[in-house]
């Protein structure tokens, strides 16, 4: 019998090897530091690497950090803001931008399953190891499951084809959008000026349907206003459709749109990596961290000072003069909130029963820095 062969003991393995195994998965900040705290090894510093660098895993997650997509799309002095922010620690970068990225995903739960949730007035859809379920009022058909249900008290599957897996949701007010690993989208309830984008007015759909203009255009989100619906893709394009009385569209025009349309102002600027929809405003984040925002200037949501209507994307200057790097934003009916690569927060609109979270009730007509949580590093808004 041949002799059996020897075990290998990581802590024989030579450090390049150890970081090319860490950095090759799908580990978290949290992975890196039980990792460090569990094994001599990965505390210890190498020659190999530069001393400002305290251990394998601090290079590791410095690494991480350098191929995560917030990250690349950063100036250099955005990375070095956010670098002194995390008091100059790499794990601490890499943990605010997975949280980031997961926030605005499907979220693992502790017991390993994949959830989102999306509400509407007053019905609620959510997301569960890729099914979909909804419970609450049916108006129009917005539960999904069919003309008989008009309210749910329970939470309920809604039917999509076997191999199906929903990856995201948006609900409005009476329609709402589903998105498929696929990147095929479905749309179901209240129909008025062709929200749900199949070129049909004045009736209901009961059941999710499948937006046959977009197949062929994979999509990854979708967000749902107030009788319109706005779609983004896998390449960074933004398509809607719906009503446009306030230029939400943003097509440069209030003319409604049956099916969805590209937003060719939007494509001309770069890549869009995230949008929201307000019940009659769009806004779309890009890759440089620029906002654009079009549609009903109404309560100073369009952050431009003033209360015009936007036909077409326009880019909000307060954020673009200081060079602030916006990640993610949120629109509510009547107020906007931002989040930046530093963690950093801002409000604006209507501040009515302090909404906007500066210690009063006045409307901001531009961005403002939300001050009473400085000190903290936000990661969802």
């Amino acid at each position: 019998m041949g002799d059996r062969p020897r075990s290998i003991f990581i802590d024989e393995l030579p450090s390049h090897l150890l970081v090319q195994i860490l950095t090759s998965g799908r580990l978290s900040a949290t992975d890196l530091a039980c990792l460090e705290q569990t094994c001599q090894v990965f505390r210890g510093n190498y020659a190999l690497f530069p001393p400002i660098f305290q251990s394998l895993i601090d290079y590791v997650a410095f690494q991480l950090c350098g191929i995560h997509p917030i990250y690349v799309s950063l100036s250099s002095n955005a990375r070095k803001d956010l670098f002194d922010r995390c008091d100059g620690n790499w794990k601490r970068v890499l943990r605010f931008l997975q949280s980031v990225e997961q926030s605005s995903d499907l979220v693992n739960t502790s017991s390993g399953n994949q959830m989102q949730i999306s509400t509407g007035s007053y019905h609620t859809l959510v997301i569960s190891n890729s099914s979909i379920y909804s419970c609450g009022s049916s108006l129009c058909g917005v539960l999904g499951r069919g003309p008989e249900i008009t309210r749910s008290g329970s939470f309920e599957r809604i039917n999509f084809p076997s191999s199906s897996q929903v990856v995201h949701v948006s609900a409005s007010h009476n329609h709402a959008a589903f998105l498929l690993l696929s990147g095929e989208v479905f749309t179901c309830g209240d129909n008025p000026s062709f929200c749900c984008g199949h070129g049909e007015v004045g009736r209901a759909l009961f059941w999710p349907k499948l937006v046959e203009t977009l197949k062929g255009v994979s999509c990854k989100q979708a967000a749902t206003g107030l009788s319109f619906t706005a779609f983004l893709t896998r390449q960074g394009h933004v398509y809607t459709c719906g009503t446009n009385a306030h230029g939400q569209l943003g097509h440069g025009d209030n003319v409604d749109r049956p099916t969805p349309k590209i937003v060719e102002a939007l494509k001309g600027v770069g890549h869009v990596v995230q949008i929201a929809a307000g019940p009659s405003y769009t806004l779309a984040v890009m890759d440089d961290g620029t906002v654009y925002s079009f549609g009903s200037g109404t309560n100073f949501c369009l952050g431009h000072g003033e209360q015009h209507n936007e036909l077409q994307p326009r880019a909000i200057q307060f954020f673009k003069r200081r060079n602030i790097h916006v990640v993610r934003v949120s629109a509510g009916d009547e107020h906007v909130v931002a989040l930046d690569s530093n963690g950093y927060v801002y409000t604006w609109g209507k501040g009515y029963c302090g909404a906007l979270g500066h210690g009063d009730e006045n409307d901001k007509t531009i961005p403002a820095l939300l001050s009473s949580i400085k000190g903290h590093l936000v990661v969802q808004v």
